[in-house]
Order: C-alpha cells, then structure tokens, then sequence
C-alpha cells in the first residue's frame, strides 16, 4: 500500500518536531485523515497514539541519558497524567471535543505573547530541585494535561512544556526532558483504552512507530545540542500552527 510508506514520512517529522517542543499531532494527525479517509477516527486516532508513543519513548531515553530529570517527582506526575489521559480519552464518547477548540486558541494566543514578550523566559538555566510546593503542584498540572491529551489532544506537549518552564521554574532544554515523560504517560493512558476498544490499526502503526523513532532521536539530539533557545524557537512555531490550524477548524465548522 502506497498510504504506508506516506504515513511513514509524516511519522519521521511528527516524531522529530515533537521530540524538541511536542506538538507532533498537528503534523500526523491531518496526515492520517487525508490519507486513510475511509477509515472511522477513533482507528486513525488510536493509530497515532501507538506511532507517537514510540517515538516519545525514545526521545525520553534519549533525553534521560544526557539531561538531569528529577525523577521522584516526575514519576508519580506521570502515573497522574496517564490516569487523566485514560479519564479524558472515555470522555469523548460522552461530550464534543470540538467544544474546546475556541478556549484552546484564546490560551495559546496568550502563551505565544507571553513567551514573544519575554525574550529571557525559559533560557536561563532553571532550579536545579522543584521545590515542596512545586512537587505538590506538579500532579495537577500532568492530570490536566494528561485529561486534555486523552479528550482533545492537539499541542498536549506543548501546554506541558510551557507549564513547566513557566510554573515550576525549569528552562526549556530540562523542560522539554520532563515534558517527554509526562507526555509518555498521557499517550500511554490514551492508547491503553485505544488498543482495549480495537481502535489501532497495527499494519499501519508499527512501521510508522519506527520512523516516529527514528526521527525522535534526531529531534531530541537537536534539542540537545542546540539548547533552550533553539527548543524556545520551534516552541513558538509549533504554538504559532497550533493556533492557525485549530483557527482554521473552528471558523470552518
């Protein structure tokens, strides 16, 4: 099937560009509708969520080796976000996601200002520990996220990198670390419920899940290498079609 290989492609850049500031979705999620239309969404969307988990995955190894993640409180915001994604993703079949999207692009207008405004935010080397409070907090920053993720889902790494840099004191490059474990948990919890319903299509998901892999390590190497202003830049573009996108939706519905 010539629709594999294509998917492929879109694969390899949704996991680059996720890897160094999220928003992976907004690239493969269009892509698997224009490709697969005959397929119902629910096996579009649980066939992104098997090809982006793997590709998060990596980028979180990949990260994890070089750098620090404090991981005492991360993992207990990650059981969090997982549960809030499992929580999210039965939602849908309750309410419109669709409902969302204008609050959506009123909050990610207000985080492109905030950060085009703030020439400094996120570049500074951030704390080195969270502290007391920030560790209290953090859960309720992932379950929100992971919620979001499972109900929603467009620029969930991207409203976790921003809640981290921006409430919880991190720079970018230490964010966009943490972000990758939370969002680890937000795919997982979504693709658990996906994967239960038979709502994966595997002939698809596998060989994208590769090339999601592939391009998640040249992502996070990327961001690795380039730093906290380079992440803050592909943060901008990445909120920047976030908003055009979910702008474009909205008025055409």
């Amino acid at each position: 099937m010539v629709e594999i290989p294509l998917l492929c492609g879109f694969a390899f850049l949704a996991g680059l560009m996720d890897a160094i500031a999220g928003g992976g979705g907004l690239i493969l999620v269009p892509a698997l509708f224009a490709v697969m239309p005959g397929e119902a969404p629910a096996v579009l969307l649980g066939t992104n969520k098997m090809s982006s988990i793997a590709g998060t995955l990596m980028a979180t190894l990949r990260y994890a080796w070089t750098v620090p993640i404090e991981w005492k409180a991360i993992i207990p915001a990650a059981v969090v976000a997982g549960l809030g994604a499992l929580a999210g993703a039965r939602t849908v079949s309750l309410l419109d996601p669709g409902i969302l999207r204008p609050l959506i692009v009123v909050l990610l207008v207000v985080v492109a200002v905030y950060t085009v405004t703030r020439r400094n935010f996120g570049g500074h080397p951030g704390q080195g520990r969270l502290l007391r409070h920030q560790r209290l907090a953090l859960p309720a920053l992932a379950g929100l996220a992971g919620f979001y993720d499972g109900f929603f889902g467009p620029g969930a790494g991207s409203f976790i990198l921003f809640g981290l840099v921006h409430w919880f004191g991190y720079d970018f490059l230490r964010g966009a670390a943490a972000a990758k474990v939370l969002n680890l948990a937000t795919n997982f919890g979504a693709l658990v419920l996906f994967a239960a319903t038979d709502n994966v299509l595997y002939a698809a998901a596998l060989p994208m899940a590769a090339c999601s892999i592939v391009g998640a390590l040249i992502g996070a190497q990327l961001a690795i290498k380039k730093g906290a202003p380079f992440i803050r830049a592909a943060f901008l573009l990445v909120v920047i079609a976030l908003i055009l996108k979910l702008a474009w939706d909205w008025l055409r519905s």
